[in-house]
């Protein structure tokens, strides 16, 4: 009966009336802020606050286990042509190669998993809208290859620019690309690069991508060679890269064959590499003409 009433005095005060977000996340946000400014409420004259009360009891409490607990509804979609499954009337992408086959699908409260086996493959937020989608642009990059053109116009790519993870970095690299080589092969060539964000870190990405640009480059293979860099930076300094600075101006460089390499790496002609040093050999020659004529 308390916990009914305490539900209830919380509606009242804070959900009526009705909250109006756009997700899931805006009303748990909203929530969470509500709960810390409950932790200052006194309840029927206590001398204590909530939160206090709160802090003294959780010293009681047993620790959480270490494996999740899955409470989300298991289902197994088919997954449709476009690379979408359909779960409660709302659209969820999966990587393409799941077409045609059936997933295992773990629909929450807030978000929803998609599975290859015990994998993890999908996971996006849960929609409360029929009808509506959600589309990672990860999950085409093997059909847009084929079909490069599909790109600009793709649903996928516009919420890919809304959530931030298609930056305007991005726009100007794929800019360069597509007046480099045109548009089909500028586009593969974008898509090259966003398919290194699988198998490096972002910032690395991120980094080798900037110092394309500067470098007025718009070879995928570069991006590459500089993400490398910077993840090698990353791991020996534990700090962010610095920008990839422009090739000197004393030496030749085009656009596309411009590379920033740390000074260990760069190599003499063979006619003015100094010779390797022999004052050990003289010694061992010493020692042993030293010991010959001692015998």
């Amino acid at each position: 009966g308390g916990v009914e009433h305490e539900g209830g005095r919380f509606r009242r005060k804070h959900l009526v009336p009705v909250a109006e977000v756009d997700s899931l996340a805006e009303l748990n946000e909203r929530l969470e802020r509500i709960d810390l400014e409950e932790e200052a409420r006194f309840v029927h004259g206590n001398p204590a606050t909530v939160g206090f009360r709160f802090r003294e009891e959780a010293s009681l409490l047993h620790p959480l286990p270490a494996e999740e607990f899955d409470c989300g509804l298991t289902l197994t979609p088919l997954v449709r042509k476009d690379s979408r499954v359909v779960v409660r009337q709302s659209y969820y992408s999966v990587p393409a190669r799941f077409i045609g086959a059936r997933v295992r699908v773990s629909l929450r409260a807030n978000d929803l998993l998609v599975f290859d086996g015990p994998r993890v493959v999908a996971r996006h937020p849960r929609l409360t809208h029929r009808y509506a989608h959600s589309d990672v642009l990860d999950h085409y990059l093997e059909i847009l290859n084929v079909k490069p053109g599909a790109l600009a116009g793709s649903a996928a790519l516009a919420q890919a620019r809304k959530q931030g993870a298609f930056t305007a970095l991005h726009d100007a690299y794929w800019a360069a690309a597509r007046k480099a080589h045109g548009d089909a092969a500028g586009t593969r060539a974008l898509i090259e690069v966003l398919l290194l964000y699988r198998r490096m870190p972002k910032d690395a990405v991120d980094a080798g991508l900037r110092a394309a640009v500067q470098a007025g480059a718009s070879s995928p293979e570069l991006v590459a060679i500089e993400a490398r860099r910077a993840e090698g930076d990353q791991g020996a300094q534990g700090v962010e890269p610095a920008p990839a600075q422009p090739a000197d101006q004393g030496e030749a460089s085009t656009p596309g064959n411009v590379l920033t390499l740390r000074p260990r790496q760069l190599s003499l002609p063979a006619d003015r590499r100094p010779l390797p040093s022999v004052a050990a050999y003289d010694q061992l020659l010493t020692y042993r003409s030293k010991g010959s004529s001692a015998s």
